[in-house]
């Protein structure tokens, strides 16, 4: 226990309110679908929204600190920009529920059917990556910077923390997302190498659509099997098997297929 004299009286008083908080029983809401950032509870402090069967696809950089904030500010500036705004945009536009930024990552979060999207969408980027993103990167600061790529699929609680909007600020919040799919996608993330796509099995069960596990033919003609099945054995990981996709969309026929699996 903290003792009375041991720090000052207004931090014994948020100290003392969590922890009557924490005393209270916790209630639960079950979701079929991501909700609203709106929705998400902030000032019932005792209560937390569960949505079964999240997917969430976690992008973030390779070789990131090989960039510094202090000595070269402007490349490192820029290049986030062009990592991080081109992420959010991509996943914007295939209409993912919630997108959040994390150190020099970006995770969305999909719905349990919206399998399609949430590959098509870790394609998209990984093609931006390796095509346009990489390419530009080693040509105007001569940096080999990539992008690591993890998607896991799991039941998660959410809820809203911090404070309510009072003085004019409303930067004093976030929405936390407690489970295992947002922490097994970024371990995964960890593991890939550059133009990799790592899937836990759980997620990659669902995946049901031919164009999304079978090659277009291209460039020798013939079909293959596009995801290969792996084993690891690590106490991180609540999953022993996963799969890696290293395809990005065809320069033939990437446009026809991205667009039947998105279904535009």
């Amino acid at each position: 226990m903290i003792g009375k004299d041991q720090i000052p009286d207004k931090f014994q008083e948020i100290i003392k309110e969590q922890t009557d908080i924490f005393k209270e029983k916790v209630s639960i809401t079950v979701y079929n679908e991501i909700p609203d950032t709106s929705q998400i509870p902030l000032l019932n402090k005792t209560h937390w929204f569960q949505i079964p069967d999240v997917i969430c696809v976690f992008v973030d950089m390779i070789n990131s600190t090989q960039m510094s904030a202090s000595t070269y500010s402007k490349s490192t500036a820029s290049i986030y920009n062009y990592f991080t705004e081109t992420a959010i945009r991509i996943f914007h536009e295939i209409e993912t529920p919630y997108i959040d930024v994390k150190g020099d990552g970006v995770f969305a979060l999909f719905n349990s059917n919206q399998v399609n999207k949430a590959i098509a969408g870790a394609v998209l980027f990984k093609t931006f990556i390796r095509e346009e993103f990489s390419p530009r990167i080693k040509s105007k600061y001569d940096l080999n910077v990539g992008c690591h790529c993890g998607i896991d699929q799991k039941t998660l609680l959410v809820k809203r923390f911090g404070l309510k909007r009072t003085g004019g600020r409303t930067d004093r919040q976030n929405e936390v997302w407690a489970g295992k799919a947002v922490n097994m996608a970024a371990k995964l993330a960890s593991l890939s190498q550059e133009n990799e796509i790592l899937a836990s099995d759980r997620f990659w069960k669902n995946i049901k659509h031919e164009k999304l596990l079978e090659s277009c033919a291209c460039p020798d003609g013939e079909i293959k099997n596009l995801w290969t099945e792996l084993e690891i054995y690590d106490d991180k990981f609540d999953f022993n098997t996963y799969y890696k996709l290293e395809s990005i969309w065809c320069n033939t026929h990437g446009k026809e297929f991205c667009n039947e699996v998105l279904g535009i």
